[in-house]
């Protein structure tokens, strides 16, 4: 495919093979765009936000409503696109459209609904005889800098609400994964958004995020990705607005009183789907004692049987990693703890870029399977004493994006929503959960602000306030 600037899609000499990551074949190839080609792509999206600032509420709310009518009728197509170069299996390519066409359609009302305020001044000293009200404006040019495990739908979370919010928006999406974003371009430029108000461009994320970070002209950058690529670009950005969704190592906490069935279909459901390649997958398990053993029965026979291969085929249950050298240390992090004292349950054969879902016991706080962010289809569990030390093990973590909890014990429950630092938390299910109109974000090094269409257009605009002074 091409990629689409100044409202022309555009071929370069130097392109970038798309991969299969299952057999590692090369499907499609996209251009190489260099720092030239953002400053071009913003030449054109200034124009594009003008044209997005003057456009009534009502039209960018019809044009969202086209398409998602049209990513809904592409389901097949771009549900295996989405499988193809991410590596997930068929059905969560299908369904990541349909969330895609559902976070469309929340920026589609959410359209509506931009709304100020009035004031009553005469409240304040020397306020009397003057009406005072604030209006909600477009920053102007949002920069979309999107991951691959969500190829369609995190790009989705970015781009619908900047068109809601009368924005143009420029998209770098993940190397390993352009082309879902590349056919939301075509879908949205189908469905009626003006071909000046958006921007597509596709290459290395180093010098191509370094040229969207020093552009004065784009005023939001809004970025899923690893920690560490968020802190340089928040050290780069100035004093440009962002949103940072960040990495995480999501702890499940199963107190003596939970329902093992619950729990166990929970960990299957919500640390192996993507192939744990979610910032929110279900990476740790602390258990107490009293259902700790009775987990790992119930646990393993289901993640053996869990098995992973070719995500194309339609009974394939797990897909492969994105790229063979993420395998390969997945490979390297359960070894590793299963080296060091951890007792490696089933799962855990590479081949290739295929790793099997892996569960381990006995791992320790320390074990990097653990403490930092695994990303691949990897459960560890850990034993805690009783609530105050499972809490204190889901706390001791730089990271706080989402947690789970199962009991039946409302005062735990609340305990723990209270204490977890978490931005988002769980009761009787995994952390892996979210329903898109939520506000979702996290604390600490899981990033800064919330996405959701009503909360990314709140920080896609600005406000104005306006007095009109009396006689």
């Amino acid at each position: 495919m091409k990629m689409f600037l100044k409202g022309e899609w555009v071929g370069r000499d130097s392109r970038i093979d798309v991969v299969n990551p299952y057999d590692g074949e090369a499907f499609d190839t996209v251009p190489e765009a260099t720092t030239m080609d953002v400053t071009a792509a913003v030449d054109g999206l200034v124009e594009g936000a003008r044209a997005m600032r003057a456009m009534p509420a009502m039209q960018r709310c019809e044009i969202l409503r086209r398409a998602a009518v049209l990513m809904r009728e592409r389901v097949d197509d771009l549900g295996t696109i989405i499988s193809t170069e991410e590596g997930k299996i068929l059905a969560e390519g299908k369904l990541e459209v349909a969330r895609a066409a559902e976070t469309i359609d929340l920026s589609a009302d959410e359209a509506r609904r931009i709304t100020g305020e009035v004031l009553p001044l005469d409240a304040a000293p020397g306020g009397v005889g003057k009406l005072g009200f604030t209006l909600r404006v477009p920053v102007g040019i949002v920069a979309a800098i999107t991951p691959f495990n969500f190829p369609l739908n995190l790009v989705a979370h970015k781009v619908g609400p900047a068109i809601a919010g009368g924005n143009a928006v420029l998209i770098k999406p993940a190397t390993d994964t352009p082309l879902s974003a590349l056919k939301l371009v075509e879908v949205l430029i189908e469905a009626g958004l003006p071909e000046e108000a958006i921007a597509c461009i596709t290459g290395p994320g180093g010098s191509i995020g370094r040229a969207i970070c020093e552009d004065d002209r784009i005023r939001k950058i809004s970025f899923t990705g690893s920690a560490e690529v968020g802190k340089v670009i928040c050290g780069a950005a100035g004093l440009k607005r962002v949103t940072m969704e960040l990495g995480s190592n999501s702890p499940l906490i199963v107190l003596d009183d939970a329902d093992l069935e619950k729990v166990a279909t929970a960990t299957v459901a919500t640390g192996f789907a993507n192939a744990g390649q979610v910032c929110i997958s279900c990476q740790r398990i602390i258990a107490t004692p009293g259902i700790h053993d009775d987990l790992l029965d119930e646990l393993q026979p289901r993640v053996a049987s869990h098995t992973a291969g070719d995500q194309l085929a339609e009974d394939t249950k797990v897909g492969p990693l994105v790229r063979q050298g993420d395998a390969e240390r997945v490979a390297e992090w359960i070894g590793e703890a299963a080296n060091n004292g951890a007792r490696l349950l089933c799962g855990g054969e590479r081949e290739g870029a295929v790793v099997q879902p892996a569960l381990l016991a006995d791992v320790q706080p320390s074990m990097r399977m653990s403490c930092d962010e695994l990303f691949g289809p990897a459960v560890g569990v850990t034993r805690a004493a009783n609530i105050d030390e499972a809490i204190k093990l889901a706390n001791d973590t730089p990271y706080g994006l989402n947690a789970g909890i199962f009991t039946e014990n409302l005062d735990a429950a609340l305990r723990f929503a209270r204490e977890v630092e978490s931005g988002n938390l769980h009761i009787n299910w995994g952390p892996m959960w979210r329903a898109d109109l939520m506000p979702y974000g996290g604390l600490k090094d899981s990033g800064l602000g919330k996405e959701g269409p009503k909360y990314a257009i709140e920080e896609m605009t600005e406000t104005k306030m306006v007095v009109i002074h009396g006689k």
